[in-house]
């Protein structure tokens, strides 16, 4: 294993639904705690149908004595919920934001006004100045939605010049594409540090589903190789650990400046891969 050096990383969880379920994410972040995170960051719902539950978990995880970023959503938002949003969060000892568009809720017209994620990242700038450290997204297989793979570049280098810190990958699993497009942002003067989002592989058809609809490619040869274990969980995720550890060992040595796992709310596949990186404690 290409264990040289030890590489910081983050972790990300999703507002659980139940009582059941936050107890059930408390005892996850305890177990990945062992692994001393940057931060831990939390998603926000379509439309920001999960605000109350994301701002919950940011309160428990500042709680627990680590740093915890909230994501921020602004589509269907004005600027005067945003501003008690900031403000809220501003309260609890945030520090630092993923700074989204977002998605908005099934059934509903376009709405707001903010059109662009670089539009609230400019807000956010204009109202907090360096309160926040602001992380937005990156998209190195290119945005499902984007007009054309320079307009997504140009789209990203909009929300740097608007004052955003750095930025966390969609999750991938070709280093090629993350490496490609750190040269397409360096050549437009773009010079933040791009984290690469990881995506343990446990389920074959939950990866399959979650790629579909977000654009990030599954190589042939792994879905492929997926396809042929049938129901064999245990192969699956053996296969899975394999290839995951070794996207993030070719990311490690081309120096990727830190790494951002989509923990899925569970610890065992998270803990597993930083074991096999000589990341755990």
């Amino acid at each position: 294993m290409f264990t040289s050096h030890r590489i910081p990383l983050s972790l990300e969880f999703f507002p659980p639904k139940t009582p059941e379920g936050a107890e059930k994410l408390r005892v996850v972040r305890q177990q990945l705690y062992s692994l001393a995170p940057d931060f831990c960051s939390v998603t926000f719902g379509a439309g920001g149908s999960t605000q109350e539950g994301t701002f919950n978990t940011v309160r428990d995880i500042l709680s627990e004595g680590v740093s915890a970023a909230s994501h921020f959503s602004c589509v269907g938002a004005t600027k005067a919920t945003v501003r008690v949003q900031l403000a809220t969060l501003k309260a609890m000892g945030v520090k630092r934001l993923v700074a989204l568009r977002g998605d908005l809720p099934s059934g509903y017209g376009a709405g707001g006004e903010f059109q662009y994620a670089s539009d609230l990242v400019a807000f956010i700038r204009a109202e907090t100045g360096d309160d926040f450290h602001i992380e937005v997204a990156a998209y190195p297989e290119v945005h499902p939605q984007a007009k054309s793979p320079a307009s997504d570049l140009q789209a990203f280098a909009a929300k740097v010049k608007a004052g955003a810190n750095s930025a966390i990958t969609q999750y991938f699993y070709n280093s090629d594409a993350y490496f490609r497009f750190l040269e397409e942002v360096d050549a437009l003067g773009v010079t933040v540090p791009v984290v690469p989002g990881i995506m343990p592989i446990t389920s074959s058809t939950q990866l399959m589903r979650f790629s579909d609809a977000c654009g990030a490619e599954i190589p042939r040869w792994i879905r492929l190789r997926l396809q042929s274990y049938g129901d064999d969980v245990a192969s699956i995720k053996a296969f899975g650990l394999e290839v995951v550890t070794d996207l993030c060992e070719q990311l490690r040595a081309g120096g990727a400046p830190s790494i951002h796992f989509y923990t899925m709310n569970q610890s065992a596949p998270t803990l597993a891969l930083c074991q096999n990186l000589g990341l755990s404690a």
